[in-house]
């Protein structure tokens, strides 16, 4: 069909709805991920292309200009081209696959492998929730976990419950986003850690800028340490050997770029693109053909109620199979969309609820809800990283003068109680 052409680009925004786990305990930060746009392009035949982007966590938002740009050419033209924005570059390749008659990945580069490894996803969750999220990994077929570490948890001791109730061969990725400060700390708590056979990796263990810290660390602690692709510079990272492998993510020609790059360093990474049944789709083609794509990706699909697919995508034993169909190999749940539609730009509110966390010694602290809460109280130093026995509580709204007074005072700052 050389001569197809796209003829429209249909923006459609939808909420879909978290799992009540995370209801709970992702939203204490996040609590926009419900948020997408998903693009469905037409074209002068009866080809369709679709794409989603997560709103308010993506690498890159559509502009409209890109949308102007491709209305009347072919999508031929706009393959590798990362400033279409991802929900459109995601739609435009599933465009090219079913023009073409061939699954995305044949657009890509050789195949290496049919199953990909995938890790299911959360938060930093109440070890009650992490529980009852573990046996419904394991009951859908997952082997691996990659779980956020918290310094308002006992991260140690959360991981030695998990421990128990998942197969030995079962395994947990602990990302701590940078929080464990400095390599002094951070050692003897990695080192506790690592006791437990079925950790596997530590992403981001403190801030991936200290290059000397990181090097430190990695040659004191035995697991393998991943960190974020470019900080630092790869050349940096290679020299001074600050890690065992990377996090890879983004637009088509960056992810292809960077992986190519980690793969000629022998370096392993995982993909993480963030979304639905439709990113998830989209990773899988990436996956199957990139060498060192040998830790378990990670696209948090499973946090929600819907994966907008008319038949989700199975995992067997921690592999998802690449999908063999022309496109995306994936059939939208276009019923799903149509429900779970909302106005374009529509943004969710902040769930209306204090987090106090509690130390052995009895000393209590609450926040407030988003990221300038508690990660801003505990990153600055103000508070123990990590201690044993430290526990978060969750205080809903309950409507009192009591709980409307603690709410205003944590507005201003932590609250010392």
């Amino acid at each position: 069909m050389p001569s197809l052409k796209i003829t429209d680009v249909e923006r459609i925004w939808v909420e879909v709805p978290l799992k009540p786990r995370h209801v709970r305990n992702l939203t204490r930060e996040n609590w926009d991920w419900t948020v997408f746009e998903i693009l469905r392009v037409s074209t002068d035949s009866e080809l369709v292309g679709w794409g989603e982007t997560m709103v308010y966590y993506t690498w890159s938002r559509v502009p409209q200009a890109q949308i102007d740009r491709v209305i009347g050419h072919s999508p031929q033209e706009f393959l590798w081209d990362d400033s279409l924005g991802a929900g459109l570059q995601m739609a435009i390749y599933d465009l090219v696959g079913k023009m073409l008659d061939v699954p995305i990945y044949k657009l890509l580069a050789p195949k290496v492998r049919e199953w990909c490894p995938i890790s299911w996803w959360t938060l930093d969750f109440l070890l009650e929730d992490w529980v009852e999220e573990m046996k419904e990994a394991v009951s859908m077929g997952y082997m691996s976990a990659k779980l956020k570490a918290r310094p308002w948890q006992d991260y140690v001791g959360q991981i030695e419950t998990l421990a128990k109730i998942v197969p030995s061969d079962f395994t947990f990725d602990a990302d701590y986003n940078g929080l464990l400060r400095e390599v002094g700390t951070a050692t003897a708590h990695l080192r506790e850690l690592e006791t437990i056979p079925n950790v596997h990796l530590i992403e981001s263990p403190i801030p991936q800028g200290d290059v000397e810290g990181n090097a430190q660390l990695r040659r004191k602690i035995a697991c393998p340490i991943a960190m974020h692709f470019g900080s630092p510079p790869i050349q940096t990272a290679i020299r001074d050997e600050v890690c065992d492998g990377f996090v890879i993510g983004g637009g088509a020609y960056r992810t292809r770029t960077n992986a190519e790059l980690a793969a000629q360093f022998n370096k392993p990474f995982f993909l993480q693109m963030v979304g639905t049944g439709f990113t998830t789709a989209f990773m899988l083609h990436f996956g199957a053909t990139m060498t060192h794509a040998r830790w378990p990706a990670v696209t948090c699909h499973e946090i929600y109620t819907d994966d907008l697919l008319k038949e989700r995508i199975e995992v067997r034993d921690g592999y998802a199979h690449v999908p063999e169909t022309p496109g995306l190999g994936v059939e939208p749940d276009e019923e799903a969309i149509n429900r779970f539609r909302v106005a374009e730009g529509y943004r969710p509110d902040p769930p209306r609820n204090l987090y106090r966390v509690s130390w052995p010694s009895g000393a209590q602290v609450v926040y407030k809800v988003g990221h300038d809460g508690l990660w801003v109280d505990f990153e600055a130093g103000n508070q123990p990283l990590f201690h044993r026995g430290v526990r978060l509580d969750i205080l809903p709204d309950d409507g009192s003068p009591e709980w409307a007074d603690l709410y205003q005072r944590t507005q201003q700052g932590p609250v010392r109680l």
